[in-house]
């Protein structure tokens, strides 16, 4: 097994759930910058050098997940598929290739038997909205959706992460909050922008939503409009969500549907104030839903929320869990 990033936020998240859940891997090799190569990580009680990512570095690898940005990804993973390798990846390169599947294991695996060489992660706010929607799809026949998000720091990054961390302290004693990673100030502040615009002024992020999310869905017609918000969290997104379905919809059902569905937790009791939130929710496999109503405005609607781990669900977990369903059921020669 190689991870492309491996010093990263989401190749550290990567090693820690291979361990975890006990991934079966022969030899881990782990990939970054030249820069990086020569260091030392730790995986499974474990010292493994790091590898500068080069072509030859995935001969004889049967996977590799790579988490290391776009044009790494272009760079580097034909290379690998053309070494016998199989790569999982995390970034938006691939995603709306026609020849590769982008898979969320709970809901599309079966794309998986017919990969060229690549898989690719959906992004991550797409990932854990449709651990919502999609049961609920499945109960009621979508039919649109908007969505607003509340997107933790973790996914931009570990810098962000940091900045996050200095801004409050320097609000708290007084000194000049400076700012770096983000446009604005994001201790206390709301940043509505995730990603660049674009001329229709939808943002990139907004938009992987809706392209992803027919693709997912094999929903080739469906409708759906996002704001995505930057938050002052640390860790792990949140997304309200109202959507309409083709079907009349019940609160009993859907409440039913999303219980019985391996990737989330139902979690809506607000008599008794409780509900999916980011604090909750980082560090878990499943995502939350809650705070299931029906939707005022929509026919045949339902307003929920949603909160999962942008680093696990939204990133490294999916690509581990496509890896496990690799191994279970590979693809027929």
């Amino acid at each position: 097994m190689g991870i492309v990033g491996a010093t990263g936020a989401v190749g550290q998240e990567i090693l820690m759930l291979l361990a975890k859940r006990k991934f079966p891997v022969a030899e881990l090799r782990p990939l970054a910058s030249a820069r990086s190569a020569g260091k030392k990580i730790v995986f499974a009680d474990n010292e493994c050098p790091i590898i500068e990512a080069t072509p030859e570095a995935f001969t004889g690898l049967d996977f590799a997940i790579f988490s290391a940005g776009g044009s790494v990804s272009l760079a580097l993973a034909h290379e690998a598929v053309a070494r016998d390798c199989v790569v999982i990846d995390n970034s938006s390169a691939f995603r709306m290739d026609a020849g590769v599947p982008l898979v969320v294991p709970e809901i599309n695996a079966h794309t998986l038997a017919s990969h060229r060489g690549i898989i690719a992660n959906p992004n991550c706010s797409t990932a854990i909205a449709l651990m919502g929607l999609y049961p609920l799809h499945r109960r009621f026949s979508l039919k649109r959706f908007f969505a607003a998000t509340y997107q933790a720091v973790s996914g931009t990054g570990a810098a962000a992460m940091r900045e996050l961390d200095t801004q409050v302290r320097q609000w708290a004693s007084g000194r000049v909050v400076e700012k770096s990673v983000y446009p604005h100030q994001i201790a206390f502040n709301l940043i509505p922008h995730v990603d660049s615009f674009l001329d229709s002024g939808y943002t990139k992020e907004e938009m992987k939503m809706v392209n992803e999310g027919r693709k997912i869905l094999d929903l080739p017609g469906l409708r759906a409009s996002t704001t995505c918000v930057r938050v002052p969290v640390f860790r792990a997104h949140s997304i309200a969500i109202n959507a309409e379905f083709e079907t009349p919809v019940d609160i009993h059902s859907a409440r039913d549907a999303i219980a019985k569905f391996s990737g989330a937790e139902l979690c809506d009791n607000p008599e008794n104030k409780l509900y999916p939130m980011p604090l909750f929710y980082t560090g878990k496999e499943k995502c939350g839903v809650g705070r299931i109503r029906i939707d005022s405005a929509l026919d045949n609607g339902l307003s929920f929320w949603v909160s999962g781990d942008q680093l696990w669900k939204g990133a490294a977990l999916n690509a581990v869990q496509i890896a496990e369903a690799l191994t279970r059921n590979p693809p027929a020669a």
